[in-house]
């Protein structure tokens, strides 16, 4: 069998035995692997479709992981991948197929808080996460999808795909493409920022929803950070923006309903006490004062990813109904729109 034959790949205790489909993923494939000293680890199959470089993202989670586990004078419990036996981070099976195996950490990963605390729990970690790597440099980190978070790239791709207006939809989204330009200067405020050297480059999570936090069973108090595919150079405000964005919001991605959709204060604060913690001091008073800008602009750009989708056809995000990433669009439009009115509120709480 292929999934053990990948499993003999890396330099483990004792020899795989056996093998079960484990977690909810949707992008790799992850099993959970038993030796027969009894020893339990994680094996994913990493999704090349979706990741063009697995080569460079397993180097950086190398790296990452690395230092975390060097650095932390054991205050950080850090996933542990497991070297080939040629030494490296990830195994290539004949066929041409990438995989990777880490030692399998008991808890819990939720996709909705049960409670403040879980909500808090996970800015924690996230917070810790830039705490620990404040001093990894971060621009010897490979940027496996180019331009992520580069707003001003982004808004050109949005402008050409209005110009080529490719499946005549331009015309029904013309209120959202009117708004999306309105807001264009503050869209690239942190881009101009990073540029300038006023925010400092830091490695970024890229993907801080709560279930890539590993939270204890019973106390849910947070383990680790998972999901480290997208971890690249960035911003700290990146991964505080987009966390604020899904996990402050009263309704959902794509409520049609936009009389539901705004921007939840408490949740606000309970994240951004539980972020700016974990970094335990060692965010720039300019970071700080940012990162209020930092959610209207991961907001924003998440709004104009969907509506640049729209425009396309509905290529890139995965829909189930008809014109979801224009309702997609709207609610983060509606969320920003939110944000704005709300910004002295925000910054009092900072």
């Amino acid at each position: 069998m292929s999934i053990l034959n990948a499993a003999f790949g890396f330099v483990c205790d004792g020899k795989p035995v056996s093998y079960e489909e484990f977690g909810h993923g949707h992008i790799n494939s992850t099993y959970m692997i038993l030796t027969n000293t009894h020893k339990k680890y994680i094996l994913q199959h990493i999704n090349k479709y979706v990741f063009k470089n697995p080569e460079e993202v397993m180097e950086n989670i190398g790296a990452v992981t690395n230092y975390l586990q060097n650095n932390n004078q054991g205050k950080y419990t850090v996933l542990r991948y497991l070297h080939t036996h040629e030494g490296l981070y990830y195994h290539k099976d004949a066929r041409g197929e990438y995989w990777r195996m880490y030692e399998f950490i008991p808890g819990i990963s939720l996709n909705t808080p049960q409670s403040d605390e879980d909500l808090y729990q996970s800015a924690l970690a996230f917070g810790k996460f830039q705490e620990l790597l404040q001093d990894f440099p971060a621009d010897t980190l490979h940027e496996t999808i180019p331009h992520f978070h580069d707003t001003i790239e982004r808004y050109a791709q949005f402008k050409a795909s209005v110009a080529a207006d490719a499946v005549g939809r331009a015309e029904s989204a013309a209120a959202e493409i009117a708004q999306l330009m309105k807001w264009e200067e503050m869209a690239g405020t942190l881009e101009r920022m990073k540029a300038a050297g006023e925010l400092p480059l830091r490695v970024a999570h890229n993907d801080t929803k709560l279930n890539n936090v590993l939270l204890d069973k019973y106390s849910h108090k947070h383990i680790c950070v998972l999901d480290l595919d997208t971890v690249m150079p960035g911003l700290s405000l990146y991964d505080f923006g987009d966390a604020i964005r899904f996990s402050a919001s009263t309704a959902l991605e794509d409520e049609e309903d936009l009389t539901k959709v705004s921007l939840d204060m408490h949740l606000f604060e309970v994240y951004t006490k539980g972020f700016i913690e974990g970094c335990g001091g060692k965010l720039t008073p300019k970071e700080i004062e940012m990162l209020p800008m930092g959610a209207m602009v991961m907001t924003y750009e998440c709004g104009m990813r969907f509506l640049t989708d729209y425009l396309e056809g509905d290529t890139y995000f995965k829909i189930h109904r008809e014109n979801q990433n224009l309702d997609r669009c709207r609610t983060q439009f509606k969320l920003v729109a939110d944000m704005e009115k709300k910004m002295d509120e925000m910054n009092a709480i900072i």
